[in-house]
């Protein structure tokens, strides 16, 4: 996804409203009902000049005669009018939420499908934006800018054919008009259209540091920067504004000056019409309808040109949200993915390994890594940091392919399997524990979703969080809060071990989660771990080294290699890296 300050000058063009089109050709029945409506609107509308015509020709200047019926037929007109438009705004407005609601769905699952390279490399508080400012300017889009272009445009063209039949001159003189009205919009909706682009831009950069202050107000107020963090937002607000006044600025100006041709041709026009029907050339029920009639076509182009604007802001929108659409992830499964071997097993092996992450192409993450994990095998992976230990659960999952070497599990190099069939038999659990904003239920079930309440207590028990669970007001309907907020840090982790036990996978992957908790809250979660890792293998990302001497090996890594290997008393006497860093943790000393 490109930097949005230097979009190509095409992304700025209408033709990318083709997404919206793309999204709203698939209802084609609302499409016609509101297409049918609009244009029995718009026929009403151009009928009540001529009725009107008929009333003053007819009715009153031609001796005074019978009127009622003339009104009769109006009233009819004025009824269809109404009815008419509110078929339209029905259907249009049903067609801009539903085409809003597809395209959040769409962006969103192939965003679902995208590697965390992307999400990296494209803060994702500015494509959260994407998905809420941009697909707002496409509901208003589709929901009424798109219908008043189209209804005016048909006013426009229609009252043009019935301004010639009523008076052919008057209307030549009126068309003089129209290249008048033309040449402002083409010369200023150049400069329009970038505005446009930029103004969205600021706006977005205006939500996401919202998203990453809110995200952050602990931190924010315990440093005390809320001076600091007030005073960016609004910078960011004072740039939004700029931009917006930029291109309201343009718009006002641009309206200004269509709506002073355009009245001032009619004008002239209405002018030569009163020398016509005082020379007895034009009826004076003509010269009424063609005024009024003339009024309806000049609001008609007139209003086209604030259409104008609000569509080159879709199209500006559309293009962005287009962005997201086109993105390709960069983990795919293969044509012909190899199955992985039955029974599940969980063997995993890195054999020459290299790889560097795309953010810090620099530095090699893993330099020539090659590491045997066998079933059932507990293995502490331990080293200073940047050393490489993340790196292994990242390339385990497939989150990335290396660039050299090959990762596999039971045999089957991960290049060759279907993404989801690999990480089916991997459970994580993390140091930092993600808890969703939604039901302890819904977080449990996150590692099995068909999973019964059953299963969920018995995984609760195992993790030593039932006791705590079954102490929340709704037990396990009870809202977490954002990020599980109504719980403690040690109550996050047995929740994660919970979801792992759920996950009932060959292969744990385990960065230490007991390095930031109490004494008690780490007997509990260390308790529930050990059940955790019964049977299955196991690797340990290890922060506390007194947490891995129960491993049957321990790896130490650094500079992205294995620099020594063993147990923890080979690797204590030995006098390495683990010897030292050993000393550092359980004596205090260098």
């Amino acid at each position: 996804m490109a930097d949005q300050q230097t979009a190509p000058p095409a992304d700025r063009k209408l033709g990318n409203l083709g997404l919206i089109w793309r999204f709203a050709i698939r209802y084609p029945g609302h499409i016609a009902a509101a297409g049918l409506a609009l244009v029995a609107a718009a026929g009403a509308t151009l009928a009540i000049p001529q009725r009107l015509q008929r009333i003053i020709d007819k009715g009153f200047i031609a001796g005074g005669g019978e009127v009622s019926p003339y009104f009769r037929y109006l009233l009819m007109i004025v009824v269809v009018l109404a009815l008419a438009t509110a078929m339209r705004f029905y259907f249009v407005s049903w067609l801009g939420e539903r085409v809003v609601a597809d395209i959040r769905a769409a962006v969103h699952r192939n965003l679902l499908t995208l590697a965390p390279r992307f999400f990296e490399e494209n803060r994702p508080a500015e494509i959260a934006s994407r998905l809420t400012s941009d697909t707002t300017i496409i509901e208003q889009i589709v929901g009424t800018t798109a219908s008043v272009a189209l209804r005016n445009l048909v006013l426009g063209i229609g009252g043009i054919l019935y301004l010639f039949t009523l008076a052919p001159k008057l209307t030549a003189m009126l068309l003089l008009g129209i290249p008048l009205v033309i040449a402002p919009i083409v010369i200023l909706g150049r400069r329009l259209r970038a505005v446009s682009r930029s103004s969205q831009d600021r706006i977005a950069d205006v939500g996401a540091m919202t998203s990453e202050t809110l995200g952050a107000m602990k931190i924010v107020q315990a440093f005390g920067q809320e001076d600091r963090e007030s005073g960016r937002f609004t910078a960011a607000v004072e740039s939004a504004f700029g931009t917006a006044r930029r291109r309201i600025t343009l718009r006002a100006v641009m309206t200004a000056i269509v709506i002073l041709l355009v009245f001032g041709s009619i004008t002239m026009v209405m002018w030569q019409g009163a020398v016509d029907v005082a020379s007895g050339r034009l009826s004076g029920g003509s010269l009424a309808a063609f005024m009024l009639s003339g009024a309806i076509v000049a609001s008609a182009f007139g209003a086209l040109t604030e259409v104008y604007g609000d569509l080159l802001r879709g199209a500006g929108a559309a293009s962005r949200l287009a962005e997201l659409l086109a993105e390709v992830p960069d983990i795919a499964p293969p044509p012909h993915p190899v199955p992985l071997h039955l029974p599940a097993r969980g063997a995993l092996a890195f054999d020459h390994v290299t790889f560097r992450y795309p953010t810090r192409p620099e530095v090699k993450a893993l330099d020539d890594f090659t590491l045997a994990i066998q079933p059932g095998e507990m293995v502490a992976v331990v080293g200073p940091s940047g050393a490489g230990k993340s790196t292994l659960f990242q390339l385990a999952q497939r989150f990335y392919d290396p660039e050299g070497g090959s990762v596999r599990m039971n045999g089957v190099a991960l290049t060759d399997a279907d993404p989801k069939d690999v990480r089916a038999r991997i459970a994580m659990v993390p140091q930092e524990t993600v808890i969703f904003a939604a039901s302890a239920r819904d977080n449990l079930r996150y590692g099995r979703w068909d999973a019964d309440d059953a299963a969920l207590w018995a995984a609760a028990e195992a993790a030593n969080a039932a006791e705590f669970l079954r102490a929340l007001p709704q037990g396990l309907d009870t809202f977490m809060g954002e990020g599980g907020a109504r719980l403690s840090g040690g109550q996050r982790q047995r929740l994660a071990i919970a979801r792992a036990l759920l996950r009932d996978a060959p292969l744990l992957l385990l960065d230490e989660a007991t390095s930031a908790l109490d004494a008690e809250s780490e007997r509990l979660v260390q308790t529930a771990l050990d059940r955790l890792m019964r049977d299955r293998t196991t690797i340990v990302i290890a922060h506390r080294l007194a947490t891995v001497r129960a491993a049957d090996r321990i790896v130490v890594m650094e500079r992205g290699r294995i620099v020594e290997q063993g147990s923890h008393d080979a690797l204590a006497a030995n006098g390495g890296l683990y010897a030292r860093l050993a000393r550092l943790q359980f004596e205090g000393v260098e």
